[in-house]
């Protein structure tokens, strides 16, 4: 299971979304989109990745689908997320 989610946190865009929804919390896809510069299809795509690897989970919220952290992940789990984020967020002090 930590290496599934390694796997997905290794593609770039898939780590910027989970940084984002980190520093954000709940978001839309349609907000993703541009912040990413990708589109919807694209988006789509790294989501369903990051789900099947336990790390998101979503919600319809009439039209949009809001994306947050799985709230549910396991505390080493958990561990392994915070730890990555703690270097993403020290890349941009260095």
């Amino acid at each position: 299971m930590v290496v599934d989610i390694l796997v997905a946190l290794g593609e770039p865009t898939r780590l910027a979304v989970m940084r984002h929804l980190w520093e954000h919390g709940e978001t839309c896809a349609c907000e993703l989109m541009p912040r990413l510069g990708v589109s919807q299809s694209r988006v789509s795509r790294h989501m369903q990745v990051l789900r099947q690897a336990g790390l998101v989970d979503s919600r319809r919220d009439a039209q949009r689908v809001l994306y947050r952290i799985n709230p549910e992940l396991p505390p080493r789990l958990s561990a392994v997320l915070d730890a990555v984020m703690a270097v993403e967020a020290g890349k941009d002090r260095s």
